[in-house]
């Protein structure tokens, strides 16, 4: 068919392709992944799980009254975190034992242990939540050529069957993967690579990567890369009127700021940065954190340089305006479910900083473990 008769043919013929299209399995899994979504608003079980990497246990925060109530407990070096569609259990990429502990939602407790290919960092799960992917990242603990340390040969992006609980496959990819992101529509994982390069070593891993890599979910295989140099770090993905995948919004963690890449062309297009603040009044770093809001019209950016997050319109990426944090070190954030606020992880002063977003006004500041990192949000069963 020509796009000029799918153009005659008006609405009636272009609901009959997109229904031709569109798997009815696609369908059922966005429509159950809106229905788990829109169920977090407004319930009083709602939770923010925020990790503390150098602490001891992860924290369970009452986004009503800012405390915490509960703790995961026996959890060193916890870095990314996600949990099941039905809420009943808390996925932990635990660094310092190259596993994902799985946590019964009830209890707390730890029932599991899924070993790795290597040393993760983020979990991120199909729409339909059949699918767990978990970023593995570099070990640099090759000692062979002392003082130098060099990479262990591993690194890519794990998958796991969420019914049995099992590791079923490695998708290797040289560098190694930080941050991992799963599209809209739930076709592609967004896997950055890690670090810019890798030096000349005896550990298989020699080739210069800057690369960002996007894995087909249906066949488990790369269908195409974009490089950014420095490779991109934090994302955040939004999506068009239809469900599919409009633009990509990354972080490199050095630069103040973040690119747009357009997903459709691949190419990454314009550097956003955030605004400049007399350099005695700036921090170490740069920006760490980045998402949007359900409803897509707003991006929230942290900058740890500036010791600030910072809210832009969308499309059009117009400075809404920034919230001046009272904690340092902002890592990671995430937006509640309807969209009022979002809750920034500052690493280096163990809390976790409340922001209006309507306002751009701190709120509240809540105390944490050691080192705060990723943080999501969790409907307690």
């Amino acid at each position: 068919m020509t796009n000029k008769h799918i153009f005659l043919g008006g609405l009636a013929g272009l609901a009959g392709i997109l229904l031709c299209t569109v798997s009815p399995s696609y369908l059922a899994a966005q429509e159950a992944n809106a229905a788990v979504y829109a169920a977090m608003k407004g319930n009083p079980k709602l939770r923010l799980v925020q990790t503390n990497f150098a602490g001891d246990a992860v924290s369970i925060i009452d986004p009503a009254t800012n405390k915490v109530v509960g703790e995961i407990k026996g959890i060193e070096m916890a870095h990314g975190i996600n949990h099941s569609k039905d809420n009943s259990q808390i996925y932990v990429a635990q660094e310092s034992t190259a596993n994902v502990l799985v946590v019964d939602g009830k209890t707390l407790e730890i029932t599991k242990r899924i070993p790795l290919s290597g040393s993760p960092n983020l979990i991120q799960l199909t729409p339909d939540g059949k699918k767990m992917y978990v970023s593995i990242n570099l070990r640099w603990d090759v000692v062979s050529n002392f003082p130098a340390l060099q990479a262990e040969p591993s690194g890519g992006v794990d998958v796991i069957d969420t019914a049995s609980l099992t590791k079923t496959k490695t998708i290797a990819i040289p560098g190694g993967i930080h941050d991992m992101y799963i599209t809209p529509d739930g076709k592609y994982v967004v896997a950055g690579a890690n670090r810019n390069e890798v030096p000349q070593c005896k550990c298989g891993i020699s080739a210069p990567t800057n690369l960002t890599s996007l894995i087909d979910t249906q066949t488990d295989a790369i269908a195409w890369t974009f490089s950014m140099n420095p490779s991109a770090s934090p994302m955040a993905i939004s999506k068009k009127p239809d469900g599919s995948t409009d633009k990509i919004y990354a972080e490199n963690g050095g630069d103040n700021g973040f690119r747009v890449i357009d997903f459709d062309s691949h190419v990454v297009s314009s550097f956003v940065k955030n605004p400049d603040i007399p350099p005695a009044q700036q921090n170490r770093g740069g920006s760490h954190g980045i998402g949007i809001t359900s409803d897509q019209k707003t991006l929230l950016v942290n900058s740890g340089r500036n010791g600030a997050v910072y809210a832009y319109s969308l499309p059009d990426l117009k400075l809404l305006g920034g919230a001046k944090l009272s904690g340092r070190g902002a890592n990671w954030l995430v937006v509640s479910p309807d969209d009022k606020t979002v809750y920034v992880a500052n690493a280096e002063t163990n809390n976790v900083s409340v922001v209006d977003i309507a306002t751009m006004k701190e709120t509240a500041v809540i105390p944490v473990g050691f080192a705060p990192e990723r943080n999501t949000m969790w409907v307690a069963p």
